[in-house]
């Protein structure tokens, strides 16, 4: 599944090329697996909308979205009406928010496990296992991608956000509450995407490695000094992996299906049996909490 850098370097490249183009027609296929909005919400919502901007929000890619706030009268452009708390609020507080959410709404891609946004030309193939196309002004087109049907697209008012906290921006003292009073491995707890969104597997094990930390320790047992190595390497690792655009281990591509590069600078990930690139102790793989683990006996402790 892709982590935080390999959907930050997509969102990045999105953002970059597809920021200020406009949607001019949606295609959906018929599998109703990547839809957690209805079909009818996403055509509405994407139809003649803006991009505004691309980022990233924990493993999630958020499209902004400017729209035209429909006028008394015109018929031709539904409003939508998403039940959200925040819209609950506002309307307690008056009857604005019909138009505004309509004139700001995002976009949402998760892309589960296989899940690939592709900028291309409408006279390339589309590849199987599409399952929406976007039709933009430039005649381009960005087709979302996904053969095992993991990743999910959604749309709404505006303000999505990720569970957890964000990895590259939680100062220390907050990051340590997250794993002070915690009794499950370390690396159980860094998976934990209620507690920080965007790290998987690949990055925890890097970053246990580079903190000296074994994957099995308690969170709570973890002295302040340990706990700052592992919130130092956490912030080194991602944006290490950021700058060589990911980790391309399985089916991940960036937005110009291009492959990552930071697999070569794996230093325990997938590395089972092979040499410990420090002091040369063979590399352990073990499972904690039904997800592998990979980690030197000698150097992490």
């Amino acid at each position: 599944m892709p982590e935080l850098p390999e959907v930050e370097t997509i969102a990045r490249g999105l953002a970059q090329k597809l920021t200020g183009d406009v949607i001019e027609s949606v295609w959906l296929g018929n599998k109703p697996e990547p839809l957690k909005s209805t079909p009818g919400e996403i055509v509405s919502v994407l139809e003649q909308a803006r991009i505004a901007g691309v980022r990233r929000v924990g493993k999630h890619i958020v499209v902004d979205l400017r729209r035209r706030s429909p006028v008394a009268g015109d018929n031709n452009k539904q409003v939508l009406r998403f039940t959200t708390p925040a819209r609950q609020n506002r309307a307690r507080r008056g009857p604005r928010s019909a138009q505004d959410d309509n004139a700001k709404a995002q976009w949402i891609v998760h892309l589960g496990m296989t899940g690939r946004l592709l900028i291309a030309q409408p006279d390339i193939a589309v590849p199987k296992h599409t399952h929406a196309i976007l039709r933009l002004r430039s005649g381009r087109e960005l087709r979302f991608v996904d053969p095992r049907r993991f990743g999910r697209l959604t749309v709404v008012c505006r303000g999505f956000q990720a569970p957890g906290g964000e990895p590259l921006d939680i100062d220390f003292e907050s990051f340590a509450s997250l794993f002070r009073k915690r009794k499950t491995p370390i690396k159980s707890a860094l998976l934990n995407q209620s507690l920080l969104s965007g790290i998987g597997n690949i990055y925890a094990d890097e970053s246990l490695f580079r903190a000296g930390v074994r994957p099995r320790r308690r969170a709570a047992s973890l002295t302040r000094d340990r706990l700052q190595r592992v919130y130092d390497a956490v912030r080194e690792v991602l944006r290490d992996a950021i700058a060589a655009g990911g980790s391309s281990v399985s089916d991940y591509v960036d937005a110009n299906g291009d492959a990552g590069f930071f697999q070569f600078q794996h230093r325990v990930y997938g590395r089972e049996g092979e040499p410990c690139l420090i002091c040369g102790t063979p590399i352990k793989r073990i499972v904690i909490a039904g997800r592998s683990a990979h980690y030197c006996p000698k150097c992490q402790q």
